[in-house]
C-alpha cells in the first residue's frame, strides 16, 4: 500500500487523514501539536511538522500562505515524491480574487519550487465535510485531480478511491488554475450563506 504523509491537521487534513486510513494506507500526519492531532486522528502516525516524511504521497493540507515556509523547511526531502496542493489561494482581504496570475496557479508555483517531485492539484474542489460524509447530495464525494505524471494520479486515486470516494482525472496541471477558479466559487458562496459548508457540487456519471 501506498504511504500517505498529510502536513497539517486542520479540517482538511484530518478529513483526509480519515479516508486513507479507511482504505487502508498508512498516513502520518505532521502537525504543530502531534498530541492533539494525535486524539482527533488516532489511526495516524504524528510527529511534528520539521520531523522526517515517510509517505511517498505528501499531502499539502495548509493554507496557501503557508506553503512556502513549510517547503523550505523540507528542502531537498521531496524530490521523487508525489506532492499535493490543495490550497485556494483566495485574497482573504477581499474574497474577491485569487492571488495567483491568471496563466499560473499555487500548483504551478510549487511545481515550479519543486523540480524533482510531481505535484498534483486535488482536494481544493471538496468541502472537509463531504470527504468525511463520502456524499454530496445522492452522489459519492468526487475529488478531480490534475497533474502531469500518468502514475502519480494514478496513485493518488487509488488511495483516494479504496478510501471509499471517487476520484477523477481533470487533465494535466495546466487544469489547476480552472480547479483552483472552482474552488474559490465553492468557497465564496458558502461564506455568503448561498449554500453551506457541508455542501458541494456534485459529478454525476
Amino acid at each position: 500500500m501506498t504511504a500517505v504523509t498529510i502536513i497539517g491537521a486542520g479540517n482538511m487534513g484530518s478529513a483526509i487523514a480519515g479516508v486513507v486510513v479507511t482504505g487502508g494506507s498508512p498516513v502520518q500526519v505532521l502537525s504543530h501539536d502531534p498530541q492533539k492531532s494525535s486524539a482527533a486522528i488516532p489511526a495516524a502516525t504524528h510527529a511534528a511538522v520539521g520531523e522526517p516524511i515517510t509517505g511517498d504521497i505528501v499531502i499539502l493540507a495548509l493554507p496557501y500562505g503557508a506553503v512556502s515556509d513549510v517547503l523550505g523547511q523540507y528542502e531537498g526531502q521531496l524530490a521523487g515524491k508525489v506532492v499535493v496542493d490543495l490550497t485556494n489561494p483566495l485574497d482573504f482581504a477581499t474574497f474577491d480574487s485569487l492571488v495567483v496570475p491568471a496563466e499560473s496557479s499555487a500548483a504551478a508555483e510549487i511545481a515550479e519550487t519543486l523540480p524533482g517531485s510531481s505535484v498534483l492539484k486535488a482536494f481544493n474542489t471538496t468541502f472537509a465535510a463531504t470527504l468525511v460524509s463520502g456524499t454530496v447530495g445522492a452522489e459519492r464525494t468526487t475529488v478531480l485531480i490534475a497533474g502531469d505524471d500518468a502514475d502519480a494520479k494514478a496513485s493518488l486515486a487509488a488511495v483516494i478511491e479504496a478510501g471509499g470516494l471517487r476520484a477523477v482525472d481533470a487533465g494535466s496541471l495546466r487544469r489547476a488554475r480552472e480547479l483552483e477558479a472552482f474552488g474559490f466559487l465553492q468557497l465564496t458562496l458558502a461564506a455568503g450563506d448561498k449554500t453551506s459548508w457541508t455542501s458541494g457540487f456534485a459529478l454525476a456519471k
